[in-house]
């Protein structure tokens, strides 16, 4: 059964930081695309930011400079650094793993407000 478990959500000042964590299990971790995707209410949701079995990142333009993204395959997790966030930051972040097939997490919620 494979699961995907997002963490580290919560409120957070305008210019700090948060790190999110994905663990994934019950897949075989190294060969997926992993990903992290955001929704605001009433939007879409929208890549923030994606990395390759490979390593390769790409960032959606309003987070390049700001948000890393890393993985490890030993721990089988994906994290995403967050830098100087700003209130547009707001929103539900989901973990997606994307090979064979796509499997989403629960998601977890980020708010950025003085």
């Amino acid at each position: 059964q494979v699961r995907i478990v997002e963490s580290g959500g919560g409120l957070v000042h305008p210019g700090g930081s948060l790190t999110l964590s994905c663990a994934a299990s019950g897949l075989s971790f190294s060969r997926y695309v992993m990903g992290w995707y955001r929704q605001a209410p009433g939007k879409q949701r929208d890549l923030v930011a994606r990395i390759s079995a490979g390593g390769t990142t790409t960032y959606a333009d309003s987070v390049k400079g700001r948000f890393t993204i890393s993985r490890d395959n030993a721990k089988n997790t994906v994290s995403l650094e967050m830098n100087n966030v700003k209130p547009e930051d707001t929103a539900v972040y989901y973990c997606k793993a994307d090979w064979l097939n796509v499997y989403w997490g629960q998601g977890t919620q980020v708010t950025v407000s003085s």
